[in-house]
């Protein structure tokens, strides 16, 4: 099936266009050089600007943008500060991972890439839930309130949401029941 991008989704690649190297490169200074960090960090920058479209300039977002982005470098920061520092494995139980880093690595970047696929496959009132509760990591009433709906149509929205995703990955040889 061939799908014209949505007018929201033509803003957000237009704003990405524009402003994205200049976001990336913002965030990859403040996270000394760490890329695959700065690229997730711009990435939640640019989810945040499509939550708000309909208030964004096209002419006037990089301030705002630039602003995000040092916020979720900042977030980022304190949550990983309150966080116990992890003890590394001792070499004889990691299995032999640490060889194959760029594999995994790679892995990792395929299942996200398979994931974003089949969330678009979703409808939209079940990929926002889903994203607002597994991917900004909101509470069930936060995002409720967030998005104006009651909480029990979010828990519904999660449940048959999930469900879709399941469905779609099966379709796509992702998963299997």
């Amino acid at each position: 099936m061939d799908h014209a991008p949505t007018p929201d989704a033509a803003f957000v690649s237009a704003l990405y266009a524009r402003y994205g190297r200049s976001v990336l490169g913002h965030v990859l200074r403040l996270v000394h050089g760490d890329y695959q960090r700065a690229e997730d960090l711009t990435q939640e920058t640019f989810l945040r600007a499509w939550q708000h479209r309909d208030s964004l300039d096209l002419d006037r977002a990089g301030p705002w943008l630039h602003t995000v982005a040092h916020n979720l470098v900042v977030s980022a920061y304190r949550k990983a500060k309150a966080r116990p520092a992890e003890a590394p494995l001792p070499d004889d139980e990691r299995g032999g991972f640490e060889d194959a880093g760029g594999e995994a690595e790679l892995d990792r970047m395929l299942e996200r890439w398979q994931l974003l696929e089949a969330m678009r496959g979703l409808r939209v009132e079940h990929r926002e839930v889903l994203i607002e509760v597994y991917y900004l990591r909101r509470s069930v009433a936060e995002t409720a309130e967030h998005l104006g709906i009651p909480v029990g149509t979010v828990k519904s929205r999660c449940y048959y949401g999930l469900r879709a995703l399941r469905n779609v990955l099966e379709e796509r040889g992702v998963t299997s029941r």
